[in-house]
């Protein structure tokens, strides 16, 4: 079953067009509500913007709710920069598309127009593929599964989430609390320019790898430094020769598990033991 679902969303009239299974609206917000071909089970939800903020919470239904709401000024609205010129806001017309098929479901937005998704999604079971490019933020609550989380230039903040994390960003802090882990996953927390901060289940059981480049690291869990030969890469250039030392910390909690990635640049890095 292949169903597909869209949002068109201006600051005008409100009307509602179907064909072919295909539902347009106008107006500053909507919605759509994406039933899964098979409710109950594990599903896939793939999101990504280049410009807004998306936020998923997990809730009790069975269904995906995707509120939209429009980041743009109203159109015709005359914007001044203080030189006398002034800039005429247009048309601010966005396409949000929800596919769904075999429990996995792909949502985008229009490249160039600022939104905001809101996502409510079952909280079984769920893979969950979130990406945004300027503009805004990814935030997930009360979510359980596997998480890949890709920012740019915006923040990621997870919170009350349970099983495995993947989240990188550029120019923003990655804030993650865990309600539970998956003991079996390795995981990875980056950004270049930010702090990362995550908190794990006092029982945590990992290998830590980490750096911090122009940062401090701190943890309130005991981690047994486990020291390892620095990795040196040797490269010859028009007869000059290159030596790069790899100056990573590696560690051991509870004795050691899967490998838990922690990089930043400018920041610091904080490993925080639940209380």
């Amino acid at each position: 079953m292949k169903m597909i679902k869209a949002i068109k969303i201006t600051c005008a009239l409100l009307t509602v067009l179907l064909l072919n299974t295909r539902v347009w609206a106008q107006g500053g917000s909507g919605q759509l509500v994406v039933p899964l071909s098979e409710p109950g089970k594990p599903y896939k939800l793939s999101a990504g913007l280049v410009r807004g903020s998306i936020t998923v919470t997990g809730y009790e239904g069975k269904d995906i709710v995707i509120d939209a709401q429009s980041g743009e000024e109203r159109r015709g609205h005359v914007k001044e920069d203080g030189n006398g010129m002034k800039r005429l806001i247009g048309n601010n017309n966005l396409d949000i598309t929800a596919e769904e098929k075999n429990n996995e479901v792909n949502v985008g937005g229009s490249a160039g127009k600022l939104v905001n998704l809101i996502i409510k999604v079952p909280q079984n079971g769920a893979k969950l593929k979130l990406s945004a490019i300027n503009d805004g933020n990814i935030m997930v609550s009360n979510v359980k599964g596997e998480l890949e989380v890709i920012n740019v230039n915006g923040h990621i903040k997870l919170t009350g989430v349970s099983g495995s994390v993947v989240a990188n960003t550029i120019n923003g802090d990655v804030t993650v609390t865990f309600r539970s882990i998956d003991p079996k996953a390795a995981m990875a927390f980056t950004t270049l320019n930010g702090n990362v901060d995550v908190t794990f289940p006092a029982t945590l059981k990992a290998n830590v790898k980490l750096k911090s480049d122009r940062g401090d690291i701190y943890t309130d869990f005991d981690v047994v430094n486990t020291v390892q030969k620095p990795a040196v890469t040797k490269t010859n250039k028009n007869g000059m020769y290159s030596l790069k030392f790899d100056d990573w910390v590696y560690g051991k909690i509870d004795g050691g598990g899967p490998e838990m990635l922690m990089k930043n640049m400018n920041g610091n890095i904080y490993i925080r033991k639940a209380k």
